[in-house]
């Protein structure tokens, strides 16, 4: 089983960004899928869910602004970042309910 994250990096405020992650070796359509992050000095924070069939939830503070989605036919969860802040600075992974970890993306959002 291997979760391979793609993007981050380094992002003005207001901008945008996208991360990827890539699962295989597991029956992708049937799980929940998951996006964490943790910030410096601060808890991990589950930022958004994606369902199997494709319902969504969204933490309050990227809610508006983030927007998880899947491809089944590629075994890939997306995290779409728009209209990112400062706060929104930190380590973000992917995860294949709570089971199956991506190895992590720095993202930093620095004017």
């Amino acid at each position: 089983i291997h979760v391979v994250q793609s993007g981050g990096g380094v992002v003005q405020p207001g901008g945008s960004l996208t991360l990827s992650c890539r699962c295989s070796g597991i029956t992708f359509s049937s799980y929940f899928l998951n996006w964490v992050r943790q910030a410096p000095g601060k808890e991990r924070e589950l930022v958004a869910t994606i369902s199997h069939r494709g319902d969504t939830q969204y933490a309050d503070s990227v809610k508006g602004r983030f927007t998880i989605s899947r491809d089944n036919d590629k075994n890939t969860v997306y995290l779409r970042m728009d209209m990112v802040e400062l706060e929104d600075t930190g380590v973000y992974t992917c995860n294949a309910a709570n089971l199956y970890w991506g190895q992590g993306s720095e993202v930093t959002v620095s004017s």
